[in-house]
C-alpha cells in the first residue's frame, strides 16, 4: 500500500497569495498531484494508492479526475472531517477498517514531493521498515542515525534535529501496518515533538529490536516542491524543463 497523506493547510502557500493547496498548482502539463503519484505508478502496479483529505477546495472530485487523467484504478480515498495531530495521525485515520498492507508494505509519501522513477529496494534491504535518505545539510529534514554497518541499519531517527547528513526524503515504509499502529501509540505516550511526525516512531520499533534500514539516493533523484520558492523555480519557464526532465528520469 502507498499512501499519501493530503490534509495539511498549505499555509505558506496561502500566505504567498495562492488561491488554491500546492498540490493542485499547475507545472507544466500536470498538476503538482500527478507528479507525485507518477513517480510511484510502475513500482505499485500490484499495489492500492491510498489518498487521505478533507473535502475543501473539492479535492475528492479533483483527486479522482486527475487519477482517471493518469489511468490509477487500484485507489481509495478517505474522506476525513477535520484535521490531525500530524502527519502519523493522518495515516492512521486513513488506515481505519485495513489490516493488511499488500506486497510491499505500508509505503507513506509526501504529495509534495517528487520521486521520478521510484523503485522498492530488495527485500533483503528493507528490514522491518526504512527510511529512504539523500546526503544534505539543514534542519528542516527528518534524520536517520546509521550504525556505521554496510547492512544501513538506523539507531535513531529524529524530526528537525541534525543527527547526521543522511535526510529524509519524506518516503518512509513498514512492514507492517501492526507495527506502525504500535509505535505511534507508543509515541502518544510521551511525543518528541508538538505534532505528530512518521520519522521518530521509528525509535520505539528500535528500542524492542526491529531490524530499521535507511536507504540512500543522488539529492537529484528528488524534487521538493513544498514551499512557494520551490514550486516558482520549478516553474519559471512554464514547467518545461522540469516536466522534461521527471518524464525521463521516470522512463
Amino acid at each position: 500500500m502507498i499512501i499519501f497523506p493530503m490534509v495539511g493547510m498549505s499555509r505558506r502557500f496561502r500566505e504567498a497569495g495562492y488561491d488554491r493547496p500546492k498540490y493542485m498548482l499547475p507545472l507544466g502539463n500536470y498538476t503538482c498531484f500527478d507528479y507525485s503519484v507518477m513517480g510511484f505508478l510502475k513500482a505499485g502496479r500490484q499495489d492500492t494508492f491510498t489518498f487521505i483529505m478533507r473535502k475543501e477546495f473539492d479535492t475528492p472530485d479533483f483527486v479522482r479526475q486527475r487519477l482517471a487523467a493518469l489511468g490509477v484504478t487500484n485507489a481509495r480515498l478517505v474522506i476525513l472531517d477535520e484535521m490531525t495531530a500530524g502527519q502519523a495521525e493522518t495515516v492512521e485515520r486513513g488506515l481505519d477498517g485495513v489490516t493488511e498492507a499488500g506486497p510491499t508494505g505500508m509505503t507513506i509519501f509526501n504529495i509534495d514531493t517528487f520521486r521520478p522513477g521510484f523503485t522498492f529496494p530488495p527485500k533483503a534491504a528493507q528490514g522491518d521498515g526504512y527510511l529512504e535518505t539523500f546526503v544534505g545539510e539543514g534542519d528542516n529534514w527528518s534524520f536517520v542515525e546509521s550504525d556505521g554497518s554496510d547492512q544501513n541499519r538506523v539507531t535513531r531517527t529524529t524530526e528537525k534535529e541534525p543527527i547526521s547528513h543522511f535526510c529524509c526524503t519524506g518516503l518512509y515504509q513498514f512492514a507492517t501496518i501492526s507495527d506502525f499502529r504500535w509505535a505511534l501509540d507508543e509515541e502518544r505516550k510521551n511525543p518528541s515533538k508538538n505534532e505528530l511526525y512518521v520519522a521518530p516512531i521509528y525509535n520505539h520499533l528500535i528500542k524492542i529490536g526491529k531490524d530499521i534500514r535507511y536507504t540512500v539516493i543522488p539529492k537529484e533523484n528528488v524534487i521538493f516542491c513544498g514551499v512557494p520558492a520551490e514550486y516558482e523555480a520549478l516553474t519559471k519557464d512554464g514547467g518545461k524543463e522540469f516536466e522534461e526532465k521527471f518524464l525521463y528520469l521516470n522512463k
